[in-house]
């Protein structure tokens, strides 16, 4: 019980410091890099309007550039809509949002949950085995690849491991029947925590941005991004 004290009191105010402060650090470097003023007007007036269009096209796989779904294409569907349904789905975690910050929202059913676990966990595994057998990506991969992918499954797997009764014991427990198992869950989630703001996981924000600058620098050139 020492050690989920620990987990849940110093470990958790000092990984969530770190996370704000990173965040706010990298997002606002991203937001006041220095860029070079246009040298032409722009070919087309409705600037913000092609920018939005952009964010929007791009979360989805542009036609033409395979001549049919593949495995590549949609495995990163797969673990990004599963994690997002184990964030914010899972009525452990909507609690612990509402012990901590106030705000609570309805959970998704046990087998929703169970289902988009399961699929998210496959789906990081075909992620890492395609990554080590592609001699492309193998070759473009660097320890930030696989610090990354290592911390986001051993979450995941730290999180399965504490399932032994309905979600919504724990919601209303705050604990696990194993208090050992649920330290080493907010651990592995602190470690991510810490990493996030400074690794390739990252991207979760800097996508955007990328996404505004592209989408504005074709439109002023009159192209379609």
């Amino acid at each position: 019980m020492e050690l989920l004290n620990l987990a849940r009191g110093a470990l958790l105010a000092i990984s969530v410091l770190i996370f704000v402060i990173g965040m706010l650090w990298r997002t606002v470097g991203l937001i006041r890099r220095p860029t070079k003023p246009p040298a032409s007007a722009p070919r087309r007036v409705h600037v913000q309007g092609a920018v939005w269009m952009t964010v929007v096209r791009h979360m989805l796989p542009r036609a033409g550039t395979r001549p049919s779904p593949t495995l590549a294409t949609l495995n990163p569907y797969f673990y990004h809509v599963g994690l997002a349904f184990i964030v914010f789905g899972y009525a452990p975690h909507i609690a612990f949002l509402q012990r901590h910050l106030g705000i609570y929202w309805l959970a998704l059913p046990d087998a929703v949950m169970y289902l988009a676990a399961g699929v998210t966990i496959i789906s990081l595994l075909v992620a890492l085995a395609m990554r080590l057998m592609d001699p492309t990506l193998r070759r473009i991969s660097g320890a930030d690849d696989y610090i990354s992918w290592g911390l986001l499954f051993l979450v995941i797997f730290s999180g399965m491991a504490l399932i032994d009764q309905p979600s919504s014991a724990y919601a209303a427990q705050g604990y696990s029947a194993d208090p050992t198992r649920l330290a080493i869950h907010l651990m592995a989630l602190e470690l991510l925590l810490v990493w996030f703001p400074f690794g390739k996981l990252f991207h979760t924000v800097s996508w955007f941005f990328g996404r505004v600058q592209f989408g504005a620098f074709m439109a002023r050139r009159g192209v379609r991004a």
